[in-house]
């Protein structure tokens, strides 16, 4: 080596490169003559894809490059140039001089099977399919003179959030790097190196699957461990510096004097590892899934070890993995260990007994595995397998495997070790057709019905706001405000169930209408929540349909104009129509919260109330930020199915003619044209074709309270021509009876219409 003459900062080496002593250029410092250095030499790809050559580096001949360990993407060091082990052969490949020749599998696993989250799980599962033993390190090393007992003490004060907690220390040792090679594996997993002693735990981590925590020792006040909940909103620095608001259901490791650590999750700053400390105390724990998880949740703070202890460890595991920490300490950072091992392990696993059926099992899959291949699966799955009886046996599953808690379980078991591709395929039976439900024939019926009118279906979230109650200016005792509430509300404007369907349909609404689309034709098909005495809440099913703006376009043969309640009304007809419901009246009485008492009626037909229909509040528009005026009709399905006519009647033509006559008459404004036509009908029986309102007159002819309706009425027999005598005493009738029950008068014009 000597410096670059043109350079301060640089040198060249001379380097033997196996077949030849090459030059190269370097800006590093750490290295010594005689040191085994990787070489990339020209034409080389570094793994950043940058393509080593021969170049002239302030005029001097450089023929490659000399690496650092980052730059062959095996560490994060860049610290300087790599330095190799001796002994080493001059140009040798690096991947064989290091035995870098390796694979690295990337796994992904379902939350169920955090067995597999560390290499000796992985080695379970290869050894299960392939029949082969799995090796665990030996782990062994020599004990100092002084009992564990004597120099720290364990105290779990909430053993259901802890069920065991194991420690060991370890004293005297030196806190430096890593060898390579443990560093390679970490960076290769995922995790960065640190210093030795914190690279053993995560080493140990990524070996066997248990979270292991370092302390300082000396930095632990009283040489205590204490395990117990926090105190609501006390707070706690961690170890990536930031301060930590507590609540009393969080799990802590304290001292004699402080907390040092949130319970599977993450250590404190104040008893972190750094390159002072001489003594170390390491735990291995099981804490409880539920209680990490929620913390985890709470102080958004995830981490490899809440990761795995929220998903269940291996709480047998806890003692293994302590000890093989300690012989990876007590190798790479020397230093005397405690004789034996503190653990508080009050209620130790016991394995749980599952029955497992082969003949249920098989009837599951599709298979024939038989028995001894079902107890030849689960044994090498390392559980403990008995058999019963010719079809039935006995397994216990070893704690490592949390997810098998059920026969269903043992079955899926079964299928992966049969492997799925070996499953033979079964078609299923074929059946005769089936009709739909009268719900979901129902529901296809009038999607399709009013899709077709023009209609586009939403569908809006079952969570509203309870406020919504009073925009709808609903009572105290309304069923509006019986509220089923939701325990665990995403926010307070989803935190009730809803009682109606309206809510959504306006804020629909509302959301288009910002967005300029102010003509609408909606629709929803869901359900109701109306909290009763029962425990669980009626569910009810209700079709809402709305329209605001324009009631028709502007075209060539029509005007445009706003909605009114008739658009509705003639929706509502034309459901009730499509399902062949009969009978139908729509009467102006008891309003409902919400709509406008001049403008509203409640559908009825063979006297049940089948829906609502009307022009919604102003209030309630002004209180959805509307301007437009909206109309709903609100159908109640359940009501509905003892009414649908399922057979369709065809009617034929009609053989004979009809006569037309038509009637004008005064009468009181508070008078319905329903009542005309009911009285119509009355009196007309059989021989009443159609009877239809063709005109309303309101204006300065008569008086305010008045108003003047148009009927025309078709009058036709099945079964003869009926004569004019026929017709008219029958008409007259009719009048008769109108006058008599509405008080109204005859307008002067034609009685007679064309026949």
């Amino acid at each position: 080596m000597k410096p670059h003459p043109r350079a301060d900062r640089l040198s060249i080496c001379q380097v033997d490169a196996g077949k030849e002593t090459v030059s190269v250029v370097c800006g590093a410092t750490n290295m010594r003559k005689g040191d085994f250095v990787p070489l990339a030499p020209p034409g080389t790809t570094l793994p950043d894809g940058m393509l080593i050559k021969e170049s002239t580096i302030r005029g001097e001949l450089s023929h490659g490059m000399l690496l650092a360990e980052d730059e062959m993407d095996l560490t994060d060091d860049h610290t300087g140039i790599m330095i190799l082990p001796d002994k080493l052969t001059p140009g040798q490949p690096l991947t064989e001089a290091m035995d870098l020749e390796d694979w690295i599998l990337e796994i992904t696993l379902t939350p169920n099977r955090i067995d597999c989250a560390s290499v000796l799980g992985i080695a379970r599962e290869i050894g299960a399919l392939t029949r082969k033993k799995v090796t665990i390190p030996e782990v062994s090393f020599e004990e100092g003179d002084r009992a564990i007992e004597d120099l720290a003490e364990v105290n779990v004060l909430d053993s259901n959030g802890c069920p065991r907690y194991t420690a060991g220390l370890i004293d005297t040792v030196t806190i430096g790097p890593s060898p390579f090679w443990m560093r390679y594996r970490l960076y290769t997993s995922g995790v960065r190196s640190i210093n030795n002693v914190v690279d053993i735990t995560n080493y140990v981590l990524m070996e066997f699957g248990q979270p292991l925590h370092a302390f300082d020792y000396h930095r632990l006040g009283e040489s205590k461990i204490v395990v117990k909940r926090a105190e609501q909103g006390q707070t706690f620095i961690t170890l990536d510096e930031q301060t930590r608001e507590l609540d009393d259901q969080t799990l802590m490791i304290c001292d004699g004097k402080r907390e040092v650590a949130i319970a599977g999750i993450m250590g404190g700053l104040n008893s972190e590892i750094t390159e002072d400390s001489t003594a170390v105390l390491i735990e291995s724990a099981y804490f409880n899934p539920t209680m990490i998880r929620r913390s985890s949740k709470k102080l958004s703070l995830s981490t490899e070890a809440s990761y795995r202890f929220e998903r269940g460890i291996d709480i047998e595991g806890t003692d293994l993995a302590l000890r093989r920490s300690l012989q990876l300490m007590q190798q790479l950072a020397g230093g005397t260990i405690a004789k034996g091992v503190i653990d508080c392990y009050p209620n130790p696993w016991s394995a749980p007994h599952i029955s497992l059926r082969s003949d249920r099992a098989n009837t599951i899959l599709g298979t024939h595995v038989a028995m001894p291949d079902m107890i030849e699966y689960l044994s090498a799955l390392q559980m403990d397998v008995k058999k019963i009886d010719h079809n039935n046996i006995e397994v216990s599953p070893p704690s490592f495997r949390v997810d098998i808690t059920r026969e269903a379980d043992l079955v899926e078991e079964i299928a992966r070790l049969t492997g799925y591709d070996n499953i033979p395929v079964t078609l299923p039976p074929i059946r005769p057709a089936e009709e739909d439900s009268t719900e979901l024939s129902l529901r296809a019926r009038l999607k399709n019905m009013l899709v077709g009118m023009g209609f586009t279906e939403i569908i809006t979230y079952s969570f509203i706001s309870p406020k919504s109650a009073d925009i709808l200016k609903a009572g105290q005792n309304s069923n509006l405000r019986s509220f089923v509430k939701l325990l665990n509300p995403l926010t307070q404007d989803q935190s009730v169930m809803r009682t109606s369907l309206i809510p959504g349909l306006l804020s629909t609404v509302r959301l288009n209408s910002l967005r300029g689309q102010n003509d609408l034709r909606i629709f929803e098909w869901g359900k109701i929540y109306i909290k009763g005495e029962e425990e669980l809440p009626q569910e009810k099913q209700v079709l809402a349909v709305l329209i605001t703006g324009m009631g028709s376009s502007q075209e060539w043969y029509q005007k445009r104009r706003e909605a009114d309640f008739f658009d509705i009304k003639g929706v509502a007809e034309n459901i009730l129509e499509e399902l062949g419901i009969e009978k139908t009246e729509f009467k102006r009485n008891n309003p409902k919260e919400g709509f406008d008492p001049n403008e509203y009626a409640r559908i009825f037909s063979s006297g049940f109330g089948i829906g609502v229909i009307g022009k919604v509040a102003k209030e309630v528009i002004e209180g959805y930020g509307l301007e437009k005026s909206a109309y709903i009709v609100e159908i109640y399905i359940e009501t509905l199915f003892p009414l649908i006519s399922r057979i369709k009647k065809f009617t034929p033509l009609a053989k004979f003619p009809s006569v037309r006559r038509d009637i004008s008459i005064i009468l009181n404004r508070s008078i319905e044209s329903a009542m005309l036509i009911n009285i119509v009908k009355e009196i007309g029986k059989d021989l009443v074709e159609s009877v239809k309102i063709f005109d309303i007159y309101q204006g300065k002819q008569i008086i305010p309270q008045e108003k003047a309706l148009a009927l025309g009425i078709n009058y036709r027999s099945k079964e003869r021509t009926l004569t004019d005598e026929e017709v008219n005493e029958i008409h007259e009738e009719v009048i008769r009876e109108i006058r008599r029950q509405t008080g109204g008068r005859l307008r002067e014009g034609p009685k007679n219409g064309n026949p």
